[in-house]
């Protein structure tokens, strides 16, 4: 039996490197040979136990590589094909892929299921592994252009995917005005697409100088430290009253509420932070729910199509995305880049896995 080795969910804060069985593609499947991938926030709090996934699981959602074998059934692409996979995997058959929440893919299912569409890392084995089994293969195998890099395209499926979704769930429309809290990867690309949408005021929060600078890079037109003043004042000092929508790109009570408390009567809170524990919703900022206000979740867009857009834009240059990436990692070195990311040392933003 062939093996490779894989990144594996052991137990609450514990994550190690084994040798495990190799996967073989079935009808519909392809094998992927991963040749760059990356951590995700989501990864973190797996391995915090604040997300539950079952023991023995591969880890990782970010894969870039090559086709390495192809199942029955799948057309269109070679041995040795250069693709990505989204984050998201669609099946684009049942009811929620037919009714444009592929997201919410329930694979096969008649029903919508909550989190349905993510599987790599979650239901099934992911990509923090020298190989990756690829469901669906038809509908989620992306060629990469020539001309792109592994490392132009890495954000595609989950990063660049998920903070663009932010800014179209929250409908941003030309002359908006957009505050993006936390300036993280998936908040520097929801900056850059609230820009891309037409937003006029573009404002970036966040505490550290180094993303708050590349926030400015990334489109915004104002950048505020929340730890030197008080944000929710001057956005509506900014804004003349409030956003007219506000993205919240971490996951945390304080910045969802100074999302909704940041916003216009009327105005959007588009939300994309996986929250672990209670979530409240102050009645004073909701207005006791008479504010008209609008409160919007996204789950990734994933699938083939959504991948060949969001590199049609690294191709067009709109914005420095390959900054995001500021260190590099060899698979056998996963457990050190789990450390150094999930504490946010060395200016970290994204990091690059090698198998």
């Amino acid at each position: 039996m062939s093996t490779m080795q894989a990144a594996v969910f052991v137990e609450k804060g514990k994550l190690e490197l084994r040798e495990v069985p190799r996967p073989v593609p079935g009808p519909g499947q392809a094998l992927m040979r991963v040749t760059l991938t990356t951590i995700c926030g989501t990864d973190v709090h797996i391995l915090k136990g604040e997300y539950p996934v079952k023991p023995g699981l591969i880890v990782g959602h970010e894969p870039v590589g090559r086709v390495e074998a192809l199942g029955a059934g799948v057309t269109g692409f070679e041995v040795g094909d250069r693709v990505i996979v989204g984050a998201i995997t669609p099946c684009g058959q049942c009811r929620a892929c037919l009714s444009g929440d592929g997201a919410q893919c329930s694979h096969g299912g008649a029903g919508f299921e909550a989190l349905g569409g993510w599987r790599f890392g979650n239901t099934i084995n992911g990509c923090q592994a020298e190989y990756v089994l690829v469901p669906d293969a038809q509908a989620n195998l992306a060629k990469i252009p020539d001309g792109l890099s592994d490392e132009d395209v890495v954000l595609c499926p989950d990063i660049m995917s998920t903070g663009f979704a932010a800014v179209e769930s929250g409908g941003v429309r030309i002359g908006d005005a957009v505050v993006v809290f936390a300036e993280g990867p998936i908040g520097l690309s929801a900056t850059a697409g609230a820009r891309m949408a037409g937003a006029t005021l573009v404002i970036g929060v966040d505490s550290v100088p180094r993303r708050l600078e590349q926030a400015k890079r990334m489109g915004a037109d104002v950048v505020l430290n929340y730890k030197e003043q008080d944000v929710v004042a001057e956005i509506k000092r900014l804004t003349g009253g409030g956003a007219d929508v506000a993205i919240e790109a971490l996951g945390t009570q304080s910045t969802f509420e100074s999302c909704l408390r940041s916003v216009r009567p009327g105005g959007v809170v588009s939300s994309l932070g996986v929250y672990s524990g209670h979530l409240r919703v102050p009645l004073d900022a909701f207005a006791a729910g008479l504010g008209d206000h609008t409160i919007v979740t996204s789950l990734c867009p994933g699938g083939k199509e959504r991948m060949r857009r969001l590199m049609s834009v690294i191709a067009a240059h709109r914005a420095p995305f390959g900054d995001l990436i500021t260190h590099s990692f060899k698979l056998a070195e996963i457990e050190a880049a789990y450390e150094l990311f999930a504490n946010q040392r060395d200016g970290v933003m994204k990091v690059a896995i090698r198998p």
